[in-house]
C-alpha cells in the first residue's frame, strides 16, 4: 500500500514563517500583518475572518509580488529532493494549508502531487472572498479524506507534518506525525519530533516505522 505524506506550509514548510507575512512584506505592511497574526494566533479571530482582513489589506496586491514572495520565503532545505524521492517510491505528496490557495498551489512546480489552500479569488482582486472556501483544521481532515479517496489509500497509510494547534486535528486521525519545529502543544501529541532546516531530515524520522518494518 502507498503512504500519503500530507504537509502543513506555514511554520513547517516554511521556516518561522507563512506565506500572509511573505506576502505583506511585499507590499510594505510587515507592521499590519503582525498584528493580524497575532489575533489569530490567540483565537481572537476565526479562519474566516483572517482571511477576509486578508482580502482587504491585499487590495493592490499583484501576481509578481506573489512570486517574489514565494521565491524569497525562508523554505526549509531539501523540500523537491523529498517529493521527489515520495515520488520514487510509488507514494504521494500532498500539501494542505490555511494560507491562501494560489500561493500554496505554487508548490505543485516543486513535486507535489496536490495542493490544497483556502479559496482565494485570483489576483488581482477583482471579485469578493467567499468564506465557504477558507480552510479550518477540521476541514484539512476533509480535505486529507478527499486525497485518500484520490489517491487509493486511507487514514492509515498517512503521514501529516505540521506545527501548530491547526494540525492537531489531522495528528488526531494519523497513524504518523512530524512536529516540524512546532509549538510545545502539538510537539506533545505527534509521534515524531524534528527541530531544524532541513525536511530530509524530519522526513526520515517519519520513515522509520516503515523502513523498521520493511525489514522485519
Amino acid at each position: 500500500m502507498s503512504t500519503l505524506h500530507l504537509f502543513d506550509l506555514d511554520g513547517t514548510l516554511m521556516y518561522g514563517s507563512a506565506a500572509p507575512v511573505e506576502i505583506s512584506r511585499q507590499l510594505g505592511l510587515t507592521v499590519e500583518i503582525a498584528e493580524l497574526e497575532q489575533e489569530f494566533s490567540e483565537r481572537r479571530i476565526e479562519p474566516p475572518e483572517f482571511a477576509q482582513r486578508l482580502r482587504s489589506l491585499w487590495a493592490e496586491l499583484t501576481e509578481v509580488q506573489v512570486r517574489a514572495a514565494f521565491d524569497g520565503a525562508p523554505w526549509l532545505a531539501g523540500i523537491k529532493e523529498v517529493w521527489q524521492e515520495i515520488r520514487e517510491r510509488g507514494d504521494y505528496c500532498a500539501v494542505v494549508s490555511l494560507s491562501p490557495s494560489f500561493f500554496v498551489e505554487l508548490l505543485v512546480e516543486w513535486g507535489a502531487h496536490a495542493a490544497h489552500g483556502s479559496v482565494f479569488p485570483a489576483v488581482p482582486f477583482t471579485l469578493p472572498l467567499d468564506t465557504s472556501g477558507i480552510l479550518t483544521p477540521a476541514r484539512k481532515v476533509e480535505v486529507a479524506d478527499r486525497l485518500c479517496a484520490r489517491f487509493g489509500v486511507t487514514r492509515n497509510d498517512c503521514i501529516a507534518y505540521g506545527d501548530s494547534m491547526t494540525d492537531a486535528e489531522l495528528f488526531a486521525v494519523v497513524p504518523v506525525s512530524v512536529a516540524v519545529n512546532a509549538r510545545p502543544h502539538l510537539a506533545a501529541v505527534a509521534t515524531h519530533v524534528y527541530q531544524g532546516l532541513d525536511l530530509r531530515e524530519a522526513y526520515r524520522l517519519a520513515s522509520l516505522p516503515r523502513q523498521a518494518s520493511a525489514g522485519s
